[in-house]
């Protein structure tokens, strides 16, 4: 399996190691060799992961192509959430106090190079921190106070910063980590078999209303399921549960996130999982995914500042333009001309390094497919809003319009539309997924893959009504016995 090193800059880079690739950042971004590579480990030493970076882009594009990037795009979140830190440290709290009781400053930092330290006393905590937060290179900052120690953060050590007499050991790691050393990421199960749904009555935007919510609880319990809905405060008490079912809006920098991660590290079945909600909240990812696996889409860009003038003459006008983290038909502008072009794409890109421009195909609906576990379960056209080229039309801020809607079942929905759906799906994962799908002229185009889809009494349940919702916690207590069982289950 070939093996890639990607930096800022390649001239920063001061290691030889036998068998490695070194490739700056902006080069896997952009060059179409890199696109086509496959069965690749990709170590990520940008100086930066920060959302929207450079740094942030090379995992995420990892990700999309099939390649194995260290750190994830889970890890990344992960290091930067402050809830995320504060979990670790109270989870490793002995090993941490052990550690570090001998250091008489009330400051320390842990240099982790590959899972291990300089210094053998701080292997043990080395590892720990390595197997939660697999990044390769990971400067781990704690301060004392009242007498104890707390880790504080997390980050990258960018290459320029290591120490010249590390180098040696910094190869000698790199190297046995290439040739397969790898510490082992602890996981714990729950002994009930209850279910949390996380769920705010009031967000405007809620994938489920109240009365769907209901049905999903009653579904549960004819299963013998016990359900029991949860708010964002609830946070430290995710290990009580099972299963984590979220039907709140669900975000990236958001604490859906954080309780899709946090389950998952307590070993709860969790839908949706964190890695789902990563996939789907970005438009990027999911245009270089469905390009790779060869998914028919509308001809699509991923922009940066060096193709802009390939906009218009690949893809003519009008176009539309989508912010990378675009949700609910917000983000998403179709430009008529170069001007508002120029305008648009400057605005964007002064947020995101990269965003996506696609051909405009009108339709009077969208075809949604909802999909869980791999099984479609409904099929509704979402049509565009009255005199808009959206389903929602946001012109007016203060009276959000919706089109109307169809629900049919299944099984009389276009065969290559679901086909379509079921193969887009199966690119995100196996959770519950909101597929849409254009069709136009014979030929259908996957528009995008939601987590968090849509599923409201009286609209998606029009054909299965009380079936659907069995369905879905049918999957959760599938997945609850093989866990039990010892089998694993996502």
């Amino acid at each position: 399996m070939p093996i890639l090193i990607v930096v800022n800059n390649v001239k920063e880079w001061p290691f030889h190691i036998p068998g490695v690739a070194v490739v700056d950042a902006w080069s896997y971004l952009t060059q179409p060799e890199y696109a086509t590579m496959r069965a690749v480990k990709l170590f990520n030493l940008c100086k930066s992961y920060r959302y929207q970076t450079a740094g942030y882009y090379v995992t995420l594009l990892a990700m999309a192509r099939g390649h194995k990037p260290l750190p994830s795009i889970t890890t990344i979140q992960d290091m930067k959430s402050q809830t995320m830190v504060r979990f670790v440290s109270d989870d490793l709290d002995d090993l941490i106090q052990h550690t570090l009781a001998p250091i008489h400053s009330d400051d320390f930092t842990l240099s982790v190079y590959f899972g291990r330290n300089l210094a053998k006393r701080y292997d043990r905590l080395s590892l720990h921190l390595f197997n939660l937060f697999q990044a390769p290179l990971l400067r781990a900052e704690f301060s004392r106070q009242a007498g104890r120690w707390q880790l504080k953060s997390l980050s990258p050590i960018p290459v320029g910063e290591i120490p010249e007499p590390h180098h040696a050991f910094v190869i000698r790691e790199a190297t046995g980590y290439f040739g397969g050393r790898r510490g082992a990421v602890r996981k714990r199960s729950s002994p009930k078999y209850d279910v949390a749904i996380l769920h705010n009555a009031d967000d405007e935007l809620s994938p489920s209303d109240k009365k769907a919510v209901d049905k999903f609880a009653k579904a549960a319990g004819g299963l013998g399921l016990r359900t029991e809905i949860i708010g964002r405060d609830d946070y430290a008490r995710i290990a009580e549960f099972d299963a984590l079912f979220i039907r709140e809006t669900t975000q990236v920098n958001h604490h859906t996130y954080r309780f899709a991660r946090r389950a998952a590290t307590e070993g709860l079945v969790v839908i949706d999982d964190a890695e789902s909600i990563l996939k789907c909240a970005n438009k990027v990812y999911m245009a270089e995914v469905l390009s790779c696996s060869k998914v028919s889409t509308p001809k699509t860009l991923i922009v940066h500042r060096d193709n802009i003038d390939e906009i218009g003459r690949t893809l003519g006008f009008p176009c539309v333009l989508k912010q990378p983290d675009a949700a609910f038909s917000q983000g998403v502008v179709k430009v008529e001309n170069e001007q508002t072009l120029a305008e648009r794409v400057e605005e964007y890109l002064s947020k995101s390094e990269l965003l996506i421009a696609q051909e405009f195909l009108p339709t009077t609906f969208d075809w949604r497919i909802g999909i869980c576990d791999g099984q479609p379960l409904y099929a509704c056209k979402y049509h565009m809003a009255s005199g808009h080229w959206q389903i929602v039309n946001h012109d007016d801020p203060g009276a959000r319009k919706y089109g109307r809607f169809e629900t049919i079942p299944v099984e009389i929905a276009p065969r290559h539309v679901v086909r379509a759906a079921r193969k887009a799906a199966s690119l995100i994962g196996n959770g519950l997924y909101g597929v849409d799908v254009k069709q136009t002229n014979g030929e259908c185009f996957v528009i995008e893959i939601n987590d968090n889809p849509n599923i409201d009494a009286g609209v998606e349940d029009k054909i299965l009504k009380e079936e659907l919702y069995r369905r879905i916690m049918e999957v959760f207590l599938r997945r609850i016995e093989r866990r039990k069982a010892g089998i694993d289950a996502a």
